[in-house]
């Protein structure tokens, strides 16, 4: 019961087949097993049980207020929850409670969704491992995998120690890990440079990142204002619809918002793809791409031109210096942002009273990591008067051209671009933390960062597990507020891939907690 989609567990809530309460006890009793993976900050058990209660009481008198009545999500611990402990995964916001709820949290609240908890990340987002939170390390569900563990047992170099677990990706690991050990059916995640794709591809769930503008980024705690967008995780990508469709449309607190009216949509099943055109960007074979994931984009080209779609290669010709631009729009906007944490109005207060500015220094010094210190610093030299034209400015230049880019290849015919999610699968947490945040993010955001810089809509696929019994995801990326036609075409894929589901060995021993039927239920 708790590996079906939003569709089946919503028809069943109908059918009396498993009441709310049942089943979001099923999921707290899930997340409790599954403690090890570290996928929650905080789990909002009481409150969750009382929304559960309510769903319970609308469905008796026959008074659903939805697909989402009664159905266990996660939010990330970026976003607004009030009366629920808000983070960013730091020091600087812990024992933070905000006193209203972020507008896509309040949607799924309006259609009944039970909130269980926030979900780990990497400080305020910056990261792409989900190592760095203040709450320490998410660990990847596809560690304690039948799948995996079965290829280490063939191979002794690859021995899955308990030090030696894979890493989720990141920002949003937290929320993957939670899609992807069943504890929810659904959960938000942000994307600024591919926080939602990159952990969705390394977790083997579907990570989408709607075209910005198309959904409020109101409550969500800002990394970069102007590439933000509230991302969705789901197992299946007929799920990302439905979550959009409650979450798209213009919001009054969010003047980034599309004005047009936005229409819920439900995908149809790709029969006939003639009259599809899917790019493939030449310069998204950069250095460091797996062989398996090469291997995989180029089968997977070969399917949809088989099945009758029209495939090109297309140019992207500024996508080499994508990632330089981002990293200095990015630290210019983190420069920015931070500065509301002063340790005046709300999160962490050092006791340094000498003075205000010391009180300032010794605030954000105790508050925020080297991470979040090194890109405030970056930002700030950036933004100097001096550095400002040299920097800054030209950095908007050539996200224009980006931008440009895409513009050009959709105007030409092409319907989406095809393109890895990430470099390789999931690498074991020593193997990441040899490097440094900024090294990682500058290789681990390359194929999916363009997006962000370009407003576009974005997903990631499960679509294949590599030799070593892990998932490998692809993505599309399609016009702006084009998102039927890109996950049509994704479903389209998903159909034809079977990606497997993920066997969770470790849980059979952490379900002690759970009855024998509820096991049986679980496992059939």
């Amino acid at each position: 019961m708790l590996r079906a989609s939003i569709r089946e567990i919503s028809a069943a809530l109908k059918e009396g087949q498993v009441s709310p309460t049942e089943l979001c006890q099923k999921c707290l009793s899930l997340i409790k097993a599954t403690r090890f993976l570290n996928a929650y900050i905080t789990v909002a058990e009481e409150t969750a049980l009382k929304q559960a209660e309510a769903s319970e009481k609308r469905y008796k008198k026959g008074q659903s207020l939805g697909p989402l009545d009664g159905v266990p999500v996660a939010v990330k611990d970026n976003f607004s929850t009030a009366g629920i402990e808000t983070t960013c995964a730091s020091l600087m916001l812990k024992g933070y409670v905000p006193p209203f709820n972020a507008t896509v949290v309040q949607k799924l609240l309006d259609q009944g969704a039970i909130l269980l908890g926030k979900t780990n990340l990497d400080e305020f987002a910056m990261g792409s491992g989900s190592t760095d939170g203040a709450f320490g390390p998410v660990r990847n569900p596809w560690s304690y995998s039948r799948q995996y563990k079965g290829k280490c047992l063939q191979n002794p170099k690859a021995q899955n120690e308990d030090g030696n677990w894979l890493i989720t990706g990141g920002s949003s690991g937290g929320s993957a890990a939670a899609v992807s050990s069943f504890t929810s059916f659904a959960a938000l995640g942000s994307d600024t440079g591919g926080s939602t794709r990159n952990p969705a591809s390394l977790c083997g769930v579907v990570g989408l990142k709607p075209t910005y503008g198309l959904v409020s980024r109101h409550g969500l705690i800002p990394l970069v204002n102007s590439m933000d967008v509230p991302g969705i995780l789901t197992r299946c990508v007929d799920d990302s619809a439905t979550i959009l469709g409650i979450l798209g449309g213009h919001d009054l607190k969010d003047s980034t918002t599309v004005q047009d009216p936005f229409q819920p949509f439900q995908l149809p099943s790709l029969t006939e793809l003639k009259n599809l055109c899917i790019g493939i960007p030449k310069e998204y074979n950069a250095p460091g791409l797996s062989r398996e994931t090469l291997t995989l984009w180029s089968k997977t080209a070969d399917l949809f031109e088989k099945a009758g779609a029209n495939v090109v290669e297309v140019s992207l010709p500024h996508t080499s210096y994508s990632i330089v631009c981002y990293h200095v729009l990015c630290a210019a906007e983190v420069a920015s942002n931070m500065a509301r944490f002063d340790g005046l109005e709300y999160g962490h207060r050092s006791s340094v009273d000498k003075s205000t500015e010391a009180l300032y220094a010794a605030t954000r010094r105790e508050g925020f990591n080297d991470v979040v210190r090194g890109r405030i610093l970056s930002g700030n030299y950036f933004l100097l008067k001096q550095n400002y034209e040299k920097y800054f400015l030209k950095a908007q230049k050539v996200r224009r051209l980006i931008a440009t880019d895409f513009a050009k290849v959709f105007s030409s015919g092409v319907d989406v671009l095809l393109t890895p999610t990430t470099l390789n699968h999931a690498v074991p947490y020593r193997e990441f933390i040899k490097e440094d945040n900024r090294t990682r993010s500058t290789q681990d955001d390359i194929f999916t960062q363009a997006a962000n810089m370009a407003g576009l809509p974005a997903v990631s696929v499960p679509s294949a597990l590599s030799e070593e019994g892990l998932p490998i995801g692809l993505q599309f990326i399609g016009r702006a507020f084009h998102e039927a036609q890109l996950l049509t075409v994704a479903k389209w894929l998903e159909n034809q891939v079977q990606f497997p589901a993920i066997q969770l060995e470790r849980i059979m021993d952490h379900l002690d907690l759970v009855s024998h039927q509820e096991q049986s239920a679980f496992y059939s």
